[in-house]
């Protein structure tokens, strides 16, 4: 009998430290995230920029709601891929966030010789944080209105239109040639380091045209420098309603909505994604988390972890065979 007695005393012990050292422990108890103990939120690019300006927002707001510090920490390099592999090797006790755009998930297996992880298997869908399209934008010494003029202007002058990028395989220089493979045109292909020297370039005028993210475009386009000439986008922009689809203009194929979204390490508990999936959602929710998506023309746009992890699909199978259809070779 005593030594019956002492083995539940000891099964009773073992199975409390089993649950304290699980991933689990903070949320079993009903505090997690544990006081005190702050949410890491890595983001790809640099500080400063859009991405990054988003997450800090969010950030903020969680910090409140969760009763802990949300730290935003900036891994840039490798198009974004430091940040992906330092989430992926991460324990999966919700601590460690990823912050990224639908990019790193759906295009770079297509265009990288070398991607570090596997988007399916490698993270554990949170939540869309929000929606947003790229903006084809124009020179106005071009001095055409919409995307069929600039179609036009680029048939009457063939082979002297100039498309910025920012990167080789991104988003910019993959809708560019998706672009002009719908319209039947030749455009010649100017890849740069980054947005802003794409931007910039582009109100110089030492490039023509060039898919650029809404909030810029519709910055720049406030100069009177630039035209925006195209939605990549199922709708319009709330920000800037005037700009019609590309859908609307009769280009097919150009309507793939960007994302961004959180994500965690592999392998995380069920109930710990959906606590985290609630913290989200409510920071995402709050007026001025909206307001600030708003007027960077992204919307605010929450979702389930199943209704993510679709998202990835969709654009991983959508950007795929536009990459395949324009003939891109992997870097």
């Amino acid at each position: 009998m005593a030594g019956s007695r002492i083995s539940r005393r000891h099964f009773g012990a073992w199975t409390a430290g089993a649950v304290l050292a699980s991933p689990l422990a903070g949320l079993a108890q009903g505090t997690f995230p544990q006081p005190g103990r702050p949410i890491r939120i890595l983001v790809g690019l640099a500080a400063g920029g859009s991405l990054d300006g988003q997450a800090r927002s969010v950030a903020r707001r969680l910090s409140e709601i969760a009763g802990t510090q949300a730290v935003v920490e900036n891994k840039p390099g490798a198009s974004m891929m430091l940040s992906a592999s330092e989430v992926v090797r991460a324990q999966p006790d919700g601590y460690t966030l990823l912050y990224a755009p639908s990019s790193l998930f759906a295009q770079n297996p297509h265009t990288l010789s070398s991607v570090p992880y596997d988007p399916f298997k490698d993270f554990t869908p949170i939540t869309v944080a929000a929606k947003g399209p790229l903006v084809l934008t124009v020179h106005q010494s071009l001095n055409v209105k919409d995307a069929k003029e600039l179609i036009a202007w680029a048939k009457a002058h063939p082979g002297q239109l100039n498309f910025a990028s920012f990167g080789t395989g991104t988003s910019s220089h993959i809708y560019a040639m998706a672009f002009a493979k719908a319209a039947g045109i030749e455009v010649t292909h100017v890849p740069y380091k980054g947005t802003a020297e794409a931007a910039r370039d582009l109100l110089e005028g030492r490039v023509q045209a060039y898919f650029d993210a809404a909030p810029t475009a519709i910055q720049n386009a406030a100069t009177g420098r630039i035209r925006m000439v195209g939605v990549a986008s199922p709708k319009r922009m709330p920000a800037s309603p005037e700009v019609p689809t590309f859908t609307e203009q009769g280009i097919p194929g150009m309507d793939l909505t960007s994302w961004i979204a959180f994500v965690g390490p592999p392998k995380m508990p069920p109930e710990l994604v959906a606590r985290l999936n609630a913290l989200l959602t409510q920071a995402l929710n709050a007026p001025d988390v909206k307001d600030f998506y708003y007027r960077g023309a992204w919307e605010a746009s929450p979702s389930t972890p199943a209704e993510l992890g679709n998202e990835i699909r969709v654009a991983y199978d959508r950007w795929g065979q536009m990459i395949k259809q324009i003939g891109f070779e992997k870097q």
